[in-house]
């Protein structure tokens, strides 16, 4: 019989990131008790490493912005392959969550008038990103940290379990009933029994070698639902982010935030040329600048000017840098240049507004790579960013296919489409974190727990145990580092920004063979902290993405957005109108199905067509 706590809750909510502290935030004022699970420690969400900003259309620098403006811009940015209903309560509510923000102690950058400052991002038309110099998400976890703290834990509301990791959600008569969980410290396990459970876990970007995301990133919440029984929508859309350091190696990926371009850097090949104006796609051609002059006019605010190429959306920026490596146009270790050093040649006093503007990347290039970004250009290439595919959720309650288990954030689908635009993430996590967090509160008050399955729990703690036993047999057991190493290097390679059929038909054998050595996977020690442990544990979930993204993307024959086939290059009509949805298949094998986009309604078709 297998030792476990026990802690009952009515909402349990598993991630401390943005999302998960404003389901937790809007729970508890509702009225229920709430347990937070994370991985990490408090405040050492990934939603730090979101810098830029968040968009929201309050018009605050622009007044031609408004909410419509902001979901064409989504929608048109997704290929209309987004839940439409979703980007239009993103659109309209956002502002409503900066405001509120604000009010629970967020600094924002101000306007000369006080008000809260907005700067330009890519796909985006105006100015619309409200942000903290280049260091928004982490001003965004410290006010959601504090205000949750504070103002709810003190009648005992939230109730916060760190460097906890799920094994498995628990379910009982077709609905999730908890999770089953082992603290990373200790290793014991703990038994969480909710009547509702919400998923906030971030992304999958460890199944990749080059990643901006950080350890915690193994797809648990994609994976934990799927073997759940839920569904999970548009999976094969992976995001590369355009710039990420790629110098020196021990930084290779770190993320260069958007805000960079966004203050009129530009993106030169080795021959010094701003090569983004070569390749300006049909639909964005009447929005986007033809001289260089244009491009910085809009960059300093001018009204009459359109942005220029380097804010075009991510896809397309990420792709047209990998085709100046591959032609030969490179830089030194295999990317481009961005360099805002230049805009000293337009600005007085461009060092000084650099580094107020952008004191992150300022001291991360200064301190990591010996480079100076006031007097020189920054080498960096597509790094693997942000997962648009996530758990199938109603756009109203974000409560997945199976009744009790909500989802937003990254781990959630339908926001964004086949592409996301920069900046929607961080005002994605506010707007449907509270709605996830309110819905799940009012599941829990309107149902009862559920039981527990005293088997489901002790299969659960049998399989997370095995790796010890695997490990104390001589010889024969697989390192889980290895495993997922190789892993990373085959995803990077065979289903990363470009895609072929026979590669990924090459991948999933691949993944089979690595499905097997990960079921060999031993580990020494104890249980206390062995990241050894903690690794061959994250395996599976990682096998699990990795086999999801692969099947979706082979199915998927068609370039859109961020899903780029070498061998199906052109956007292809019928795919434009289905979103791919998998789901466990009774035998335990992952079934892709196609089904129809949810169409607009007339008046929102509308707004979009004004839009163009």
């Amino acid at each position: 019989m297998t030792e476990y706590q026990t802690i009952e809750c009515d909402v349990l909510v598993v991630g401390a990131g943005g999302a998960g502290l404003r389901a937790a935030i809007g729970a508890s004022a509702a009225g229920v008790k709430v347990a937070v699970v994370s991985k990490s420690l408090l405040g050492k969400a990934h939603t730090v490493m979101a810098e830029g900003g968040m968009a929201a259309a309050m018009a605050n620098v622009d007044d031609r912005d408004n909410w419509r403006v902001h979901f064409a811009d989504t929608m048109r940015g997704g290929q209309y392959l987004n839940n439409w209903r979703m980007a239009e309560v993103h659109a309209k509510e956002a502002p409503d969550r900066v405001r509120e923000l604000e009010a629970w102690g967020a600094m924002f950058d101000r306007t000369p008038d006080g008000r809260i400052l907005q700067r330009n991002f890519g796909g985006h038309r105006y100015p619309r990103l409200a942000h903290v110099g280049d260091r928004t998400g982490l001003e965004m976890i410290r006010t959601l940290q504090d205000h949750g703290v504070h103002h709810h834990s003190v009648q005992g509301g939230i109730d916060f379990h760190m460097e906890t990791t799920i094994l498995t959600l628990l379910t009982d008569a077709g609905r999730c009933v908890g999770a089953f969980t082992y603290d990373r410290e200790r290793g014991r396990f703990k038994l969480f029994h909710a009547k509702a459970v919400m998923l906030a876990t971030g992304g999958i970007g460890r199944a990749y070698q080059i990643t901006s995301n950080s350890w915690e990133y193994t797809g648990d919440g994609h994976s934990l639902a799927f073997h759940a029984g839920a569904a999970l929508l548009d999976m094969e859309f992976v995001q590369f982010h355009p710039t990420g350091m790629i110098w020196p190696p021990s930084v290779r990926g770190l993320l260069v935030t958007e805000g960079v371009r966004g203050e009129g850097g530009v993106l030169r090949n080795s021959e010094g040329k701003r090569f983004m104006f070569d390749d300006i796609p049909a639909n964005y051609k009447a929005q986007t600048a033809d001289t260089e002059e244009e491009g910085w006019r809009y960059t300093q605010g001018d009204k009459s000017a359109r942005r220029p190429p380097e804010l075009l959306t991510r896809d397309h920026v990420a792709r047209c840098i990998r085709r100046e490596v591959k032609e030969g146009r490179g830089s030194p270790h295999g990317g481009v240049f961005l360099d805002i050093a230049w805009i000293k040649a337009k600005l007085p006093n461009a060092a000084e507004h650099i580094k107020k503007k952008l004191p992150s990347m300022y001291h991360q290039f200064k301190q990591l790579a010996d480079i100076d970004i006031t007097q020189e250009p920054m080498e960096i290439g597509p790094t693997t960013h942000y997962m648009m595919g996530g758990v199938q959720v109603d756009a109203e309650s974000q409560m997945s296919t199976l009744p009790g288990l909500f989802a937003a954030g990254e781990s959630g689908a339908g926001l964004h489409g086949a592409n996301r635009l920069g900046g929607n993430s961080l005002s994605d996590l506010l707007v449907f974190g509270k709605r996830a967090g309110e819905f799940a509160a009012k599941f829990a008050q309107e149902n009862g727990a559920g039981k527990i399955n005293p088997a489901q729990v002790e299969d659960a703690a049998r399989v997370a145990l095995e790796p010890f036993e695997r490990g104390a047999k001589a010889g024969g057991a697989e390192n889980p580092y290895a495993v997922q190493h190789d892993l990373q290097d085959m995803m990077q390679d065979l289903v990363g920004i470009v895609r072929r059929e026979e590669e990924m038909e090459r991948a999933l054998e691949g993944i089979a063979k690595l499905k097997q050595r990960a079921a060999r996977a031993g580990i020494g020690g104890n249980r206390e902290y062995n990241n050894g442990w903690h690794t061959a544990l994250d395996l599976n979930n990682l096998l699990t993405v990795s086999e999801i993204v692969a099947r979706a993307a082979l199915m998927r024959k068609e370039s859109r957005g961020a899903h780029f086939r070498d061998d199906y290059p052109e956007k292809v009509e019928k795919w434009g109108q289905v979103n791919l949805r998998v789901t466990k298949a009774l035998d335990g094998s992952v079934r892709v199905d196609e089904v129809p986009v949810k169409e607009m309604p007339p008046e929102l078709k509308q707004v979009v067509e004004e839009q163009k």
